[in-house]
């Protein structure tokens, strides 16, 4: 039931966010009646020298989607819903195949839902993500992991 009106409000999020420049990174929905909080992460489509989100561009996004979400009703039952956007991050998640092709060449860390090679977690360089499979450049060897098979996948940041 709750994927569904997930779906629903990404896409309805994803329609405000281009048109300001913006992608959805990721639509969480959490909780349940009244207690309900409903996380968008976004980030510039490309990042300019000025950096990523601004604050305004949150606010633009909160206001614009929280008025669509009401005026449809789209949340059944949450006149108590809380909306939040930010950005996703230094550490962002990589959820679409569209993620990890942007982020070619950044250093990654992943875990699986089974093994590859005798591993379920990984970190490395993405080198490429061609039909389905995401290609690491690990310290012992480059390892080629099917999409379907990562339960999670981040950005790494090097502090």
């Amino acid at each position: 039931m709750k994927q569904p009106l997930v779906d629903q409000i990404y896409e309805i999020a994803d329609r405000i966010a281009r048109a300001a420049g913006l992608e959805i990174v990721e639509v969480e929905l959490l909780g349940g009646g009244a207690a309900r909080l409903l996380r968008v992460y976004i980030d510039r489509v490309s990042v300019n020298k000025d950096g990523g989100v601004s604050h305004a561009d949150c606010e633009l996004l909160s206001r614009e989607l929280g008025a669509e979400l009401d005026a449809g009703d789209i949340i059944p039952g949450a006149a108590g819903y809380h909306l939040e956007v930010s950005s996703p991050g230094v550490e962002r998640k990589l959820v679409r195949p569209r993620d990890y092709s942007r982020f070619t060449g950044q250093k990654v860390k992943i875990s699986l839902r089974e093994p590859v090679d005798g591993t379920k977690r990984y970190e490395g360089v993405l080198t490429s993500f061609v039909d389905g499979i995401v290609t690491l450049e690990t310290p012992a060897k480059p390892v080629a992991i099917p999409f379907d098979l990562i339960s999670k996948a981040n950005l790494k940041f090097e502090w």
